[in-house]
């Protein structure tokens, strides 16, 4: 009841600043779509597309078995969780959840596995942290290695978090289903395996590709909504300015990080600040970001783990950066 209240309460307060101020609504809007058709449908949407083949057809797994004993070791997942750990890594916001609900729901990996993933496997593309963040925002004020370090560090620590405080080191492997092997205080959860004839199932009744490319639209459209909409609502946050700008700014870098990030690198604060602020923001991901990974997963997955792993990284980045900022 109190989430319908409040939700009902936004839309009403969205509503009325549409109206209120047609103006400066029409321009949060038009700067959301713009970084929807300049930016995320060049970027993504081939990624969608090409990723779904492969999910489709199976292939990945042959070229990745080498490279089994890694991902067991490492990040403590199957092949198929190894190929979300690369491309979410590669690939930028949502992929790599998206990645991880494809492959529960076609039923290769297990739930918890996908769960898992979700902690780790969703973050920012180094592209949009190298061009967009170093470049356009900090206009290099802080060397793209130290960027790197600060948000894959935390990444990392917060993948050791998960794997052992809370799933306990559970090691996921391809054994046949409900088997368990509780030696040496190990329990070996198998994923799913593939559903018989899943692949061909998919081609006799439609094309691969027609398949692949119709998901991508469905996906790439639902993220533009959410664009469109938080891009309103940070347009709102600064048109009334609630709070004293370093609130205003850290309200707007996580609500919706690429207008956020903007916002911050013409703000008034200081350099540290900024830099801090910035890069935090971006391994958040943002509200943006989780309601669209929200809408990416199959609806047996929570978001809670990733939203509660984003919270640690995003704490742990501004804790690194700044002790990088100040004793290098």
């Amino acid at each position: 009841m109190s989430k319908n209240i409040i939700l009902t309460g936004g839309i009403f307060f969205l509503l009325g600043f549409l109206l209120l101020h047609p103006a400066e609504s029409l321009s949060c809007a038009r700067a959301g779509m713009t970084l929807w058709l300049n930016t995320l449908i060049p970027t993504l949407l081939p990624f969608i597309i090409l990723t779904g083949m492969l999910t489709h057809t199976g292939h990945i797994r042959k070229f990745l078995l080498p490279f089994e004993s890694f991902f067991r070791i490492f990040p403590g997942v199957s092949i198929w969780g190894g190929y979300v750990f690369i491309l979410g890594m590669l690939c930028g916001y949502p992929l790599g959840a998206k990645l991880a609900s494809d492959l529960y729901e076609s039923q290769k990996i297990s739930k918890k596995e996908a769960l898992y993933l979700t902690t780790f496997c969703n973050n920012p593309s180094p592209a949009f942290i190298i061009t967009y963040l170093g470049k356009s925002c900090l206009k290099d004020a802080v060397p793209v290695g130290m960027i790197f370090t600060g948000i894959f560090l935390s990444n990392l620590i917060c993948m050791l978090f998960f794997r052992y405080p809370v799933y306990k080191n559970t090691i996921i492997l391809a054994l046949p289903p409900m088997h368990k092997n509780t030696s040496h205080g190990t329990i070996h959860i198998q994923s799913i395996p593939d559903p018989p004839n899943s692949t061909a199932q998919i081609s006799s009744h439609e094309n691969v590709l027609d398949h692949s490319i119709m998901n991508g639209f469905e996906t790439i459209t639902r993220l533009g909504g959410y664009i469109l909409l938080f891009s309103v609502l940070a347009g709102c946050i600064r048109y009334y300015e609630p709070f004293p700008p370093f609130f205003q700014y850290l309200i707007l870098g996580f609500t919706e990080i690429t207008t956020g990030l903007s916002l911050i690198s013409s703000s008034g604060l200081s350099d540290t600040t900024r830099i801090i602020l910035s890069i935090a923001a971006t391994a958040s991901g943002g509200l943006c970001i989780l309601a669209q990974t929200r809408s990416v997963l199959h609806h047996d997955l929570s978001i809670l783990p990733y939203f509660i792993s984003k919270c640690i990284c995003a704490l742990l980045t501004a804790g690194i950066l700044y002790c990088l900022i100040s004793y290098l």
